[in-house]
């Protein structure tokens, strides 16, 4: 393997890192890097005992907030527990080792793991075919929408818009923008959902496509989702959905039914793989009939019981990420799935709707609950009752770290002022829940009695309030050597 490197243990006349035999000719990494890099003496280590390294690194875990470690209501972001179980099947040796460059004669077990995942995406989403190659939920979007703009343009008429409602993702006006096109924005009705009125007023023959979450952001079925997508394709239009409120579907109805013509998937969102530090995310895409020929390249494909990568798709917008993204996420992503299997796939959604409902219901007396519509994985309620009384929808978040909590998503959608979006996903326990709500419940009280202990909150977190303002005009950014 060209790419390999064999340690050798450190002895008199030894150099440390060779080359293998029989392969490109020995050198040492001495040899290899210029002189200016290389150390002319040892690092200078501190001598610690284990469990000094250990209490470190611990005691910096536990200023931190993660989903292992307490709820994590982030509204939009499904932040579910991860099962262990995930880790384990992505650790094993023929997984973890494996490199991009193996030949695919050495890579099937990897092969068939990406070949059988794209198969079950195709059959949870409905649709005809799905590539794994985005490597993010915002890179799925573009990607949808370069075949969106490959599919017109393969027409002979090239389209200049697509539609974006008002309670939408910031990803998807951002994305849209960076695809080329212009967004066009629609409103939201009474019920938090597409106004269809506003719809037919800005579809016309420039309009490629509308980008749909559903549920939407504020958590609310788009029950007029039919008309919507006979309206688009009326109109030549095509119909991409933002799956990153997926959570609230599986097994339930699939976006192909809705008449999607392309959804991507967030791997760690529904799926259960992490979140961590803005990666590593996963975003594949699955398609409709008609966007099929358009799927990036290469594809994984079986042929005659063995799986190699295809290349010959003349229409393909070509690769929209190096090799195959975190490949570690598709691991786990094929473990979830298949340890749960069809039934337990809908119990997932089934029981991430039960929470969500059940939280409100513990929580819509106490704030403005700005659409009063039947809610599905998530809600979003308004603090604008306690903004009145001197109390931002920002201090009850920082707040809410004194209890014990991450604060959920604040000032989003933007269509809601003072905006609370919670999403308690389906792996809390009812006694979770009620913990949540009672602190809100709480924090709703001290406002009226004790205002000042929320506007100087959090008090109990290795970091103080900030003075928000200052940090964003005075930005403090430097680096040490």
């Amino acid at each position: 393997m060209y790419n390999k490197l064999i340690f050798e243990i450190s002895k008199p006349g030894r150099k440390g890192y060779t080359l293998p035999e029989n392969d490109l000719p020995a050198k040492h990494v001495e040899d290899l890097l210029p002189e200016k890099y290389l150390r002319q003496s040892p690092p200078q280590l501190p001598e610690v005992s284990e469990n000094e390294v250990m209490r470190h690194y611990i005691n910096i875990s536990t200023k931190n907030h993660h989903i292992d470690k307490g709820f994590y209501p982030l509204g939009s972001c499904t932040m579910k527990y991860n099962p262990k179980v995930n880790e384990v099947t992505a650790a094993m040796p023929g997984f973890r080792n494996t490199h991009p460059r193996t030949p695919e004669e050495y890579s099937q077990g990897a092969l068939e793991l990406m070949y059988e995942l794209a198969g079950l995406l195709t059959e949870i989403a409905g649709l005809e075919s799905t590539s794994l190659q985005p490597a993010a939920g915002a890179q799925g979007e573009l990607t949808g929408l370069l075949m969106i703009r490959a599919y017109h343009d393969k027409q002979g008429k090239p389209r200049k818009k697509i539609i974006v409602p008002d309670s939408s993702h910031g990803t998807n006006p951002a994305t849209v923008t960076i695809a080329g096109y212009q967004s066009v924005n629609v409103k939201s009705n009474e019920n938090g959902t597409v106004d269809l009125n506003d719809l037919a007023k800005v579809i016309d023959e420039d309009v490629a496509g509308l980008m749909l979450t559903n549920p939407n952001t504020l958590g609310i079925f788009e029950d007029q989702i039919t008309k919507i997508q006979q309206m688009m394709h009326d109109a030549g239009a095509l119909m991409y959905m933002d799956g990153a409120n997926l959570n609230a579907l599986l097994g339930i109805v699939r976006p192909g039914e809705m008449g999607i013509d392309c959804v991507h998937f967030n791997l760690h969102k529904t799926f259960s793989t992490p979140h961590g530090g803005g990666g590593p995310g996963s975003g594949p895409v699955a398609v409709s009939k008609r966007l099929e020929p358009f799927l990036p390249k290469p594809r994984v494909v079986k042929e005659n019981g063995r799986y190699r990568f295809n290349y010959d798709y003349p229409d393909s917008i070509g690769k929209v990420h190096s090799f195959f993204g975190n490949f570690g996420m598709l691991v786990r992503a094929y473990t979830y799935i298949r340890m749960h299997g069809p039934e337990e796939l809908r119990a997932i959604s089934e029981n991430a709707i039960i929470n969500a409902n059940y939280l409100l219901s513990k929580l819509r007396d106490h704030f403005e609950l700005p659409f009063d519509s039947p809610v599905m994985h998530e809600f979003v309620l308004s603090a604008s009752r306690q903004k009145a009384m001197g109390a931002r929808a920002m201090d009850i978040a920082k707040r809410l770290l004194d209890y014990g909590f991450h604060a959920p998503t604040i000032y989003f959608p933007l269509i809601v002022r003072e905006a609370l979006m919670i999403e308690p996903t389906e792996t809390e326990t009812k006694e979770t829940l009620d913990a949540f709500a009672e602190a809100l419940i709480k924090i709703n009280e001290e406002i009226k009695t004790n205002k000042e202990i929320v506007l100087d909150s959090p008090h109990s977190t290795p970091v103080k309030r900030l003075d928000d303002a200052k940090a964003a005009k005075e930005i403090d950014v430097c680096y040490k050597e």
